[in-house]
């Protein structure tokens, strides 16, 4: 569900026409429903609830870093998934306690690790050997136990896209299932580590239960085979990587899954820690575009648009769909036509759709990219040298610029001339 409808013929987000906020930020923008985030989250906690697990809520920043969106979902208590330095300061600039940030990634640099230690965090996913000693030499120096859970790859096939699976043996992700076992004795002699848990995560955007159904087993049977050689798991990090509906995909209700975790570990009497990121801001979120240009091709019509790959980089990474409605509602008696909508930039990957069934569209309309609040600014680059596009959280009838659009003195500013050229 989410809270982009048409009121009076205009669509709007909650209580604003989008025409209003495009007509004072500009297009394009993104936007943000403070009511859409309110109840995904609030549907995803009580699933939980109700399948009576001890649950930690680490929103995914990588889907969705703004601060202020951060912030919305701190205050109804999410914690926070962290894969670098700079997620881990968003979370902590947006009010995030240290004691509710998990720190993934396969690839923390020292520098990474030494801030993450020093600022207390909950718990730091370790994804290879390297990284485990590293990060207990850190710690040791400042003379504290670094609470580590070790990302195990459970070898399971999510049965999702190629470029977002990660449960796969042949994956970068985690460290080799037969391997757990060795490791968690090897990181429970460290001087500063302290082994809390296991961590696991098998892709995203997963629209069945039977995939995560099949790795939580495998937690299950790691679990036991790392207490009876006396090693103390208390937290069980799933991951996050619940589908949404983008086109036809019908994902399961969060109630399924909750039952799915109930199911297979909740007898346990582990801490389950979570990590939605997709699930939560991805309808909660769209992209405003306006059309330049009606172009007439040799056999098909476009429709040009003023944003870009750049901008929203998931059709041309990964063939992504996203629903494209007009801001005014169409007549239902001017009928259909096929249309690509296309972007200024010069790549024919720089493509939205192709042969979309939209109603006749003229120079000067608004259209909405639907499914756009994860993976959408936070992959967006300044590719052409085009400035990134301002991001706007909408709550009730009001609305906020959360992100600005930088100017081109500004963009120009981050960049100088060496001496030599006098």
């Amino acid at each position: 569900m989410n809270h982009f409808d048409y009121i009076n013929g205009r669509l709007h987000a909650e209580g604003v026409p989008l025409d209003t906020i495009a007509a004072q930020v500009g297009t394009p923008f993104y936007c943000y429903s403070t009511a859409t985030l309110v109840r995904h989250y609030t549907v995803f906690a009580e699933a939980l609830s109700k399948a009576g697990l001890d649950a930690t809520i680490c929103f995914a920043l990588k889907s969705n870093p703004n601060i202020a969106v951060v912030r919305t979902l701190a205050e109804l208590g999410a914690g926070a998934d962290v894969v670098s330095e700079g997620e881990l300061r968003q979370a902590l600039a947006a009010g995030v306690p240290p004691s509710r940030i998990v720190f993934s990634g396969v690839g923390k640099t020292r520098r990474e690790l030494e801030f993450a230690v020093a600022k207390g965090i909950m718990q730091i996913n370790v994804e290879s050997e390297p990284e485990l000693e590293a990060l207990s030499d850190i710690a040791a120096a400042r003379g504290v136990r670094m609470p580590i859970a070790l990302r195990v790859n459970p070898d399971v096939d999510a049965g999702t896209h190629a470029k977002i699976t990660t449960g796969k043996k042949e994956n970068k992700f985690g460290i080799e299932w037969t391997r757990a076992h060795e490791v968690y004795r090897k990181a429970q002699s460290l001087p500063g580590i302290e082994v809390v848990g296991i961590a696991c995560h098998i892709g995203s955007q997963l629209t069945d239960v039977a995939p995560f159904r099949e790795a939580f087993l495998r937690v299950r049977d790691l679990v036991a085979i790392l207490r009876a050689d006396g090693i103390d798991i208390r937290r069980l990090d799933l991951g996050g990587g619940l589908g949404v509906p983008y086109e036809n995909e019908t994902p399961p209700h969060p109630d399924l899954y909750a039952e799915a975790i109930r199911a297979t570990l909740g007898d346990l009497g582990c801490r389950i820690v979570l990590e939605p990121g997709r699930l939560l801001v991805g309808n909660a979120g769209i992209m405003v575009s306006r059309v330049v240009y009606m172009k007439e091709g040799a056999t098909r019509t476009f429709a040009i648009v003023d944003a870009a790959m750049n901008d929203l980089m998931r059709p041309a990474l990964y063939d992504a769909h996203h629903a494209i409605l007009p801001v005014v509602q169409p007549d239902p008696k001017a009928g259909i036509i096929a249309v690509d909508v296309v972007g200024p930039v010069c790549e024919t990957g720089d493509t939205f759709a192709r042969q979309r069934p939209l109603p006749p569209l003229a120079e000067g309309d608004l259209l909405v990219f639907r499914t756009a609040g994860a993976y959408g600014a936070a992959m967006s680059s300044t590719y052409n040298s085009r400035p990134l596009i301002p991001e706007v959280l909408v709550k009730g009838d009001q609305f906020a610029i959360v992100r600005a659009r930088p100017s081109y003195e500004e963009m120009l500013a981050l960049e100088s001339l060496p001496d030599w050229f006098g």
